[in-house]
């Protein structure tokens, strides 16, 4: 037997390891012992593991699950963590309960400090369907100009942000555009003819003595009102605007006339606070006078 061979086992020369005898084109197959630190790992894993299953929560148990010797509820630990951040803004959110709104968004100090809270609120809540900086989108009015269905100051905004707008609030805001050509109210002439007039309000240039100008007399100033203002209380919105809810060309005119329109806003009491409602309405207020001041020649 030579130095090679230990106990019949052929040993390779160059690293005195064993091989297992199987030879793949001259190329020898070494029995290389596995690494110890690779065994130390897994012995640490495996006891850190059994460690973990005593103290933490982790063996699921029906609908419930083993809390651990330490007791530990994550659910719990960020409730706490949710209470903590609520105090920590309770000297400043407060006044927002059941206060003056004008008179807390005339304090700079305040709004300073909640402005950046109410910009969270609103785009957790509000931007999905009014837009991130709130100029709305197609079905979604912009609360950014100076038309308002109900009214822009910060108590009317809170109001309607209570009741919602067709909810189903008890004391919801109801606004329906009805369908005067689907329902037969007016022909398929008339609809057309008030299109027309309606599409030439912006521009002053609607002629009325027109067919239109007429059927809009009869049909649509109660609610729009006579020169196209829209009506607050009556969620009529402007037609003179250079925005439109639902899309201001022919085609969609044509269409809000003849199949109508109904606009839905869920009443946020009780999935908001009063305070958050508050707060939130003034953000809203402001919005709209920041986009004046800033269109102000």
């Amino acid at each position: 037997m030579t130095a090679d061979q230990r106990h019949g086992a052929e040993i390779d020369p160059a690293t005195g390891y064993e091989t297992t005898g199987h030879d793949w084109n001259g190329i020898r197959e070494l029995n290389t012992p596995f690494p110890r630190i690779v065994i130390w790992a897994l012995a640490l894993t495996f006891l850190y593991s059994m460690i973990a299953w005593i103290l933490l929560p982790a063996w699921p148990i029906g609908r419930d699950f083993t809390r651990g010797v330490l007791g530990l509820d994550q659910r719990q630990i960020a409730m706490q963590g949710y209470a903590a951040l609520e105090r920590g803004r309770d000297d400043w959110m407060a006044p927002f309960a059941a206060g003056n709104l004008d008179a807390l968004a005339a304090d700079p100090a305040l709004m300073a400090r909640a402005m950046p809270a109410a910009q969270r609120l609103f785009a957790d809540n509000c931007a999905a369907c009014h837009g991130t900086h709130g100029t709305g989108g197609p079905g979604f009015p912009d609360l950014t100009d100076a038309n308002w269905l109900w009214g822009g100051s910060p108590d009317t905004i809170a109001e309607t942000l209570r009741v919602g707008i067709n909810s189903g609030h008890p004391d919801t805001r109801v606004s329906q555009m009805p369908a005067f050509g689907r329902d037969g109210m007016l022909s398929r002439e008339a609809v057309q003819a008030v299109t027309d007039y309606v599409l030439a309000l912006p521009g002053s240039a609607a002629d009325a003595q027109s067919a239109g100008a007429q059927v809009f007399a009869e049909n649509c100033v109660a609610c729009h009102g006579e020169n196209g203002n829209g009506g607050l209380g009556t969620g009529a919105p402007s037609l003179v605007g250079a925005r439109w809810i639902y899309g201001g060309d022919r085609a969609k005119v044509l269409a809000t006339i003849h199949g109508g329109r109904q606009g839905v806003m869920p009443s946020w009491a009780g999935r908001l606070s009063a305070a958050e409602i508050n707060l939130l309405a003034v953000y809203v207020a402001r919005l709209g006078a920041n986009n004046q001041h800033a269109e102000a020649p």
